[in-house]
């Protein structure tokens, strides 16, 4: 006689939102904001419309929350790469990581937030302060990968401007592919930043 272990009830909770927000994040992706609703996110993760809306009452709650917990995932997974970071050809190994974030689907859906978010003011109530977040976070994580003191020269700018550079990549890439150019245009920021970053 065999026995069935149980899954508790909190492991089971917390299955159940992975699966609604990673499928909240491939439905921006694939369909849009406008074709992203809570009953086809709730059908592609395979969980009842009553116990999405318990979680997530709203497309809005919904999709702030998956953007923001697939990002803290990608940023752990960056930090990762950045392990294999080594001094030779170091900065340009950072755009790299940093180019990466931008051409990610987790960015891809942030994107659809943000077009939605510039015509619709509750959404961007929500979506205002997890972007100032994700913004400083993602700046703080250039310093540190690149091993500088912000406060010297023009350091600060030239993180924020690296971080704008690749942001915009991102949106090209949004549209075709365009790695070549992407990486000719990194090897040039990346020469740019070796004589003009002043290194701790």
């Amino acid at each position: 006689m065999t026995t069935e272990t149980r899954i508790p009830q909190g492991e089971r909770t917390r299955a159940m939102r992975l699966r609604l927000l990673e499928a909240t994040v491939e439905c921006l992706v694939e369909l849009g904001w406008a074709g992203t609703t809570t009953t086809v996110v709730s059908r592609r993760a395979g969980v009842s419309r009553g116990a999405q809306l318990h979680h997530f009452p709203s497309k809005q709650a919904l999709v702030v929350a998956a953007v923001e917990h697939l990002t803290d995932l990608r940023r752990d997974e960056l930090r990762r790469h950045a392990e294999d970071l080594t001094d030779d050809g170091r900065i340009r190994g950072v755009l790299d990581i940093l180019a990466a974030q931008f051409v990610s689907p987790v960015f891809f859906a942030a994107l659809e937030l943000w077009v939605a978010a510039r015509t619709d003011a509750g959404l961007r109530e929500s979506v205002g302060p997890l972007e100032r977040r994700i913004g400083r976070e993602t700046h703080a994580y250039a310093v540190e990968l690149l091993g500088i003191d912000e406060s010297k020269g023009d350091n600060r700018h030239l993180v924020q401007a690296t971080l704008d550079l690749v942001r915009g990549l991102g949106l090209a890439a949004s549209l075709s592919d365009d790695t070549k150019r992407r990486a000719t245009v990194l090897d040039s920021w990346a020469t740019v930043l070796e004589h003009e970053l002043e290194m701790s």
